[in-house]
């Protein structure tokens, strides 16, 4: 049987999150993977489920989500993304499919991850933020350094223990997860971005990131209390957990 990979952009506002999720004795959820599993059907005319990359939470966007599937049809795969999309509200859009190997995980396959959180700064009435770009960025108040955070994102590059940057649910075996790059990008004098790219995220972790880095940026930490705070494993020491909608799934990676 034919399996398909998939890759998929959402605008994650009115979604609660990836997941299917189904409450006893209620309509099941609104979710991203409910929708596709549902598409599916309509175009091959068969039940499949669809297993993503990343478990993205409510409110969370992305551009670059990797899924796949089994299917018992085949379809031509330059076909399927354009059959999929068309079946699919517009607030989804599978960008890309192929046919792949049966054995082929989208989770446990893939080597790495690329996210992004975005953010304008400043006050009124020097600054008003973009009231169209709301549903996909953090507005912070006041203006932020963002030399400053990104002298205190440089700690956050290697391998270390994330527990203080994790919910204290994270429910993975271990904390310690691999940080390839934490980068603070100025898209203008009140707009930043920032990327982070990882072999593994616990939940919440770059949200929770974010806020620290915005502690950073409002002088209310130093730069080098990033490290402290990292080596501290206490989800205290941190900052607050930014909202989900200034976050995005950009890339997904898998080796060779």
């Amino acid at each position: 049987m034919p399996r398909y990979r998939l890759t998929v952009a959402y605008d994650g506002t009115d979604f609660h999150g990836w997941q299917r999720q189904e409450p006893p004795g209620r309509e099941p959820l609104r979710t991203v993977q409910g929708v596709l599993d549902e598409a599916i059907r309509r175009v091959l005319r068969e039940p499949a489920e669809v297993t993503g990359a990343s478990r993205t939470d409510a409110g969370v966007h992305a551009t670059g989500q990797v899924a796949a599937f089994t299917a018992a049809r085949e379809i031509p795969a330059e076909r399927l993304a354009m059959a999929l999309t068309s079946a699919l509200p517009p607030d989804v859009q599978v960008n890309e499919s192929a046919v792949v190997m049966e054995s082929f995980d989208p989770i446990s396959e893939a080597t790495a991850k690329g996210y992004s959180y975005s953010i304008v700064h400043g006050s009124p009435p020097d600054f008003w933020p973009d009231l169209f770009r709301r549903r996909y960025v953090f507005r912070a108040w006041p203006r932020l350094d963002p030399r400053a955070m990104a002298e205190g994102a440089t700690h956050l590059v290697g391998e270390h223990d994330f527990t203080s940057f994790a919910h204290a649910a994270h429910r993975r075996e271990s904390p310690i997860r691999r940080v390839l790059r934490c980068d603070v990008i100025e898209e203008g004098p009140h707009a930043l971005r920032i990327e982070i790219a990882g072999t593994g995220f616990l939940y919440n972790m770059v949200r929770i990131i974010a806020g620290t880095l915005v502690d950073v940026g409002r002088g209310r930490l130093r730069p080098d209390d990033v490290a402290v705070i990292r080596d501290a494993r206490d989800r205290g020491r941190a900052g607050q957990t930014l909202p989900a909608q200034g976050l995005c799934l950009r890339w997904v990676e898998y080796g060779g």
